[in-house]
């Protein structure tokens, strides 16, 4: 029996920082340039002047913010299945990329016209990192950190399918974009030392029976299969330790070692070194995960159309990865789709892997702009597979996941938007605010009191009376005026 309680339902929710960059007009005078924190807040403009704020919640559930280093940052709202958190992620996406649209409108009415270049990716040639967080809830029964540990083999080696790719000279195409910047295996930090599993304890949820885990050690995606991947195999290894199914140690004995020793090898075999003195390869752990995870849905019955299609991806990706023909997976797994398009256009023009011809290519694979993104154009011939459909994606930029709490907290929004009504929002509380004496751009406004505040615990309820009771007030804030 595990210590760990199963959970027959499960949140998840993404984060993702954005790399930045401004290419400034041939025509702009050379002694003017725009600093990156700048951009950042040309980005922010029209946020702030609608929030008031650069750290704002939208209709859809969803949290825009400015994170350290300039950097803009989407937070998904709550969803309770992997192709839902995939398809809000992707309109979060979309929504930044608008942001930039604005900000080169603004910098060009100001004669300081240029391009702004958004990167879902997890370095930049600086060496500097930023990341892609998953968040997912479990319970608070149990010893957190032997929980965590127990993740960390399966999660080290589960970039051999779901890493982003990347070139790194004099070595070429590694699997790991964010394999070299990790130290730390379990820790509250998420900067200094970059731990893989992040302790701050805070659930967003009933603290006394939830906690959230915050996964630090993954690329951001760019293929729609290798966020749902990465999000379902992870509910499977949940699954896994809480049904308290039986696995031999799998503990490596030096995780950050492991980790970069594994990104830089794509046939999954090289021997790791576990804790037990033995040594095993990622391709045979996560061989074992998968083995496992069959086991448990042969115990527990089918496990829906989402987690069904996951289990199919994995097999296949390890398939793919035993036999070094990568055929079945060449328009899922984004380090696959990244090393065949960037290996072709080498052998091409006879260039290395790390020319700098073939490193901007890489870059331009994680541009967010469409008219421009390699990405987009190669999703658009067919060359990545889709799982949203472009009307799927639009509603979720404004509407939010129907089947959790965010549903609350988007519909609020909305509403309180809608009628002009001050507000204040979080993940787990609404707050309706009383009209001040003079409009806000007037000197010396007076700050708008709180008139009622909704906290909501429970991160799956989808109506609340008191909340309903506020969405009332938010009406007559409209009638009103």
């Amino acid at each position: 029996m595990s210590e760990h309680p199963y959970l027959p339902r499960r949140i998840y929710g993404l984060e993702t920082e954005l790399g930045v960059a401004y290419v400034p007009a041939e025509t702009q005078e050379r002694s003017r340039r725009v600093t990156p924190d700048e951009i950042a807040r040309y980005l922010f403009r029209g946020v702030v002047d609608w929030g008031r704020s650069s750290n704002v919640f939208l209709r859809n559930g969803s949290r825009v913010y400015l994170d350290v280093g300039s950097h803009p940052e989407y937070a998904t709202a709550e969803c309770d299945d992997p192709t839902e958190v995939t398809i809000q992620d992707r309109a979060g996406m979309e929504i930044l990329q608008a942001l930039a649209d604005d900000a080169e409108g603004a910098l060009a009415q100001e004669e300081l016209g240029g391009d702004i270049y958004l990167f879902k990716n997890n370095t930049d040639s600086h060496g500097s990192s930023y990341g892609c967080h998953e968040n997912y809830l479990v319970a608070r029964e149990g010893r957190f950190g032997d929980f965590a540990h127990q993740l960390l083999p399966f999660l080290i080696t589960r970039q051999l399918l779901c890493g982003a790719g990347r070139i790194v000279p004099h070595t070429g195409l590694v699997l790991s974009q964010r394999a070299a910047h990790m130290w730390d295996t379990v820790s509250s930090a998420t900067t200094r030392t970059r731990p893989m599993i992040n302790t701050r304890d805070e659930p967003h949820a009933d603290p006394a029976e939830y906690r959230r885990l915050h996964v630090i050690i993954g690329d951001s995606n760019m293929a729609e299969p290798t966020t749902r991947l990465k999000v379902g195999m992870t509910e499977f290894a949940l699954r896994l330790i809480e049904s308290g199914t039986p696995m031999r140690d799998l503990s490596l004995a030096n995780p950050a070692k492991a980790m970069r020793e594994m990104a830089a090898d794509p046939t999954g075999r090289v021997p790791l070194e576990l804790s037990n003195g033995r040594t095993a390869s990622a391709l045979d752990l996560q061989q074992e995960y998968f083995t496992a995870t069959l086991d448990l849905v042969a115990r527990h019955g089918d496990p829906g159309p989402t987690l069904t299609a996951v289990l199919d991806l994995w097999r296949r990706g390890l398939t793919a990865i035993g036999t070094q023909d990568f055929t079945g997976v060449q328009t899922e797994l984004d380090w696959v789709i990244k090393r065949r398009v960037l290996q072709r256009y080498a052998d091409r023009h006879q260039l290395p892997l790390d020319d700098p011809r073939i490193r901007q290519l890489e870059l331009a694979y994680h541009d967010l702009n469409p008219r421009r993104s390699l990405f987009a154009r190669l999703e658009r011939s067919g060359a990545i597979t889709r799982l949203s459909t472009a009307e799927q994606v639009t509603a979720a930029r404004t509407v939010p996941p129907q089947t959790t709490r965010a549903k609350l907290r988007g519909d609020f929004v909305a509403a309180a938007e809608d009628a002009g009504a001050g507000h204040v929002v979080d993940w787990t509380s609404v707050r309706l605010l009383e009209k001040a004496q003079r409009p806000w751009s007037a000197p010396m406004a007076e700050p708008r009191l709180p008139v009622h505040t909704v906290v909501v615990t429970d991160p799956f309820a989808t109506s609340d009376p008191d909340v309903d009771e506020l969405m009332e007030a938010v009406a007559h804030y409209r009638a009103e005026d």
